[in-house]
């Protein structure tokens, strides 16, 4: 009896261990032998239901395997505000692209160390929306200087909402000079619920999109025309004379002297996801880190059923774990989404 109760407490553990973080094995695609990496982890923009659909999107229509991580508690319950928490860590060690969407992070040094070690190696990342500003280490931390990740990496860090936040969509305009870049094969009619936030990418970058700030919530909207401070220089300037940038690529010499490929887009909250075009972006954007042949146009179609929460501190479905993001499923339409 004793050593059947302890089989039974080890399976009941394993299950548990499992269920922080989900895996999606791939179909037949160009992808096939490729470890893409998706790190869930903000308290705002609904990463953690974004994230697994562009794991089924890239895994099923592309062939890339795909693993989700996830900030958890401890009986793996996914909690976005558990900012020190970054589930089944170790599978960055395989990760052959990083898709990060997250926010002030501060994981334990053996998960931070599984992360700076992917980078060290010169892993191609995608950064979305809130990853300017991922990290947020106490001083005391061994990987403090993760907190510049968004500025030295990526090329950008948190500065500010340029539209107005809850109030001013953003139509994703593609930069002139960058028509023709394979990264943008397929992308049009990009929009997002998501406000623009200001960006002043670094002289290397390349600008592929700019947001324009519409003056209400729908793709309909027409671009506001007021004019607003810069935080750089405190100078005034019409909202969308110019647009900000909002997604670009550039090349990040990190400290190990490797080279890593960086596309960062400051969209990226779940409620931007319906649009096909930002899909198709983040989808190319893996492609071209990897240095594939980006597709003439990306099959970016839903795996499963899609409704995102809307974006928010607090509104994110209780009591979820990874397997409620397994294939076949749609997360339940009574989760709770309380908003404190």
């Amino acid at each position: 009896m004793k050593f059947l109760s302890t089989a039974i407490i080890a399976i009941s553990f394993s299950a548990i261990a499992a269920d922080d973080s989900i895996t999606y094995e791939p179909k037949d695609g160009p992808g096939k032998g490729k470890h893409i990496v998706l790190i869930a982890g903000d308290e705002e923009y609904r990463s953690e239901e974004a994230l697994p659909m562009l794991g089924k999107i890239l895994s099923q229509r592309h062939g890339f395997k795909c693993t989700v991580l996830f900030s958890v508690d401890a009986d793996g319950t996914i909690n976005p505000n558990n900012g020190a928490s970054l589930s089944n860590s170790a599978a960055l060690d395989s990760a052959d692209a990083i898709v990060t969407s997250l926010r002030f992070r501060k994981w334990a040094d053996a998960d931070a160390k599984h992360f700076a070690d992917a980078i060290a190696r010169g892993v191609p990342v995608v950064g979305l929306r809130t990853s300017t500003h991922a990290f947020q280490f106490p001083g005391t931390s061994a990987f403090k200087e993760l907190n510049s990740f968004g500025k030295k990496a990526l090329g950008e860090q948190w500065v500010s909402h340029w539209g107005r936040h809850k109030a001013e969509a953003a139509r994703g305009v593609i930069e002139a000079a960058a028509k023709g870049e394979a990264i943008l094969r397929g992308v049009s009619d990009v929009f997002g619920t998501s406000d623009v936030y200001e960006a002043y990418p670094p002289a290397d970058a390349k600008i592929l999109m700019r947001g324009v700030v519409l003056k209400g919530m729908m793709p309909t909207d027409e671009p506001a025309d007021y004019k607003k401070k810069r935080s750089t220089d405190k100078m005034e300037q019409g909202v969308n004379d110019p647009a900000m940038p909002v997604a670009w690529t550039r090349i990040h010499k990190n400290e190990a002297g490797k080279e890593n490929k960086i596309v960062c887009t400051t969209m990226g909250a779940a409620s931007d996801f319906p649009s096909e075009g930002l899909r198709r972006f983040v989808v190319n954007g893996v492609y071209w880190g990897l240095g594939m042949e980006v597709p003439e146009k990306a099959n970016v179609e839903f795996v499963d059923p899609f409704n995102p929460t809307m974006y928010g501190f607090g509104s994110f479905r209780k009591g979820l774990k990874a397997s409620d993001h397994a294939l076949g499923k749609e997360l339940p339409a009574g989760a709770a989404q309380e908003k404190k």
